[in-house]
């Protein structure tokens, strides 16, 4: 991002999500600054609405669309794809994934809010996980809103270790490069699978690349050099034994 010409500001890891929402304020409130918001901002919704729900629409047209997949960040993506999808396709159910360490939505529990809909503090069943780019410590209030709106069919937990080895899988198997949410994602996809009626379609959004996640666990098991058994091809050539 600084390569980008982006100012990166980090906030400690203890402070999680909360922290980083309240720095964004703070900075914007000092210096004027523009803020998204993504969390609240309607905005976000309503481009998904208009585009990546209109995409699955034309692409599914005519076609059965059993299920769709998806987990939340902002809740921008599930709250603008959900609705279009509730009122144009009724009979596809929608299932949301979150981590089997900090299940928010699945808690059932209330998040407080701000007269403006963000956070007050962190949800009590928040937990660390390694799944980055999904749930923050706080339940946004986008999510919220698809939550409400009753549209939602079943809240999938997902363990870690699924995430990580569906993610490596997808890239060695089939050639997707994607992230550890991706292969969240597409580990609840798998076990919407083993559930469904046979021939049911399912569609699983993979809405990352697996570049984003090159200093985290998913690539913890990727060494950096030449393991013993890629030493050993390198010199099985004549020039190696010259």
């Amino acid at each position: 991002m600084r390569f980008l010409g982006a100012k990166v500001v980090i906030t400690p890891a203890a402070q999680r999500g909360m922290g980083m929402v309240t720095k964004a304020v703070e900075l914007a409130d000092t210096h004027g600054w523009f803020l998204t918001r993504q969390f609240e901002n309607e905005a976000n919704p309503d481009m998904h609405s208009r585009t990546t729900a209109q995409e699955i629409v034309r692409d599914f047209a005519g076609e059965p669309l059993d299920y769709w997949v998806t987990g939340y960040g902002t809740g921008g993506t599930l709250k603008g794809v959900a609705r279009v999808l509730a009122k144009e396709r009724p009979e596809t159910k929608i299932v949301v994934c979150e981590p089997a360490d900090a299940q928010l939505v699945g808690s059932g529990l209330p998040q407080s809010r701000n007269p403006d809909g963000s956070a007050v503090s962190a949800h009590p069943a928040f937990r660390p996980h390694p799944m980055q780019g999904w749930t923050p410590d706080f339940i946004p209030k986008l999510t919220a809103g698809a939550v409400d709106s009753g549209v939602i069919h079943r809240i999938l937990p997902i363990a870690a270790p699924d995430a990580l080895r569906c993610s490596e899988e997808l890239a060695k198997k089939e050639g997707i490069f994607v992230g550890i949410t991706a292969g969240a994602t597409f580990a609840g996809a798998l076990r919407v699978l083993k559930a469904a009626p046979k021939g049911a379609t399912v569609l699983c959004m993979l809405p990352d690349t697996g570049e984003r996640y090159l200093s985290t666990p998913l690539f913890a098991s990727i060494p950096a050099d030449m393991t013993s058994e890629e030493v050993e091809i390198s010199q099985s050539t004549p020039s190696a034994q010259l």
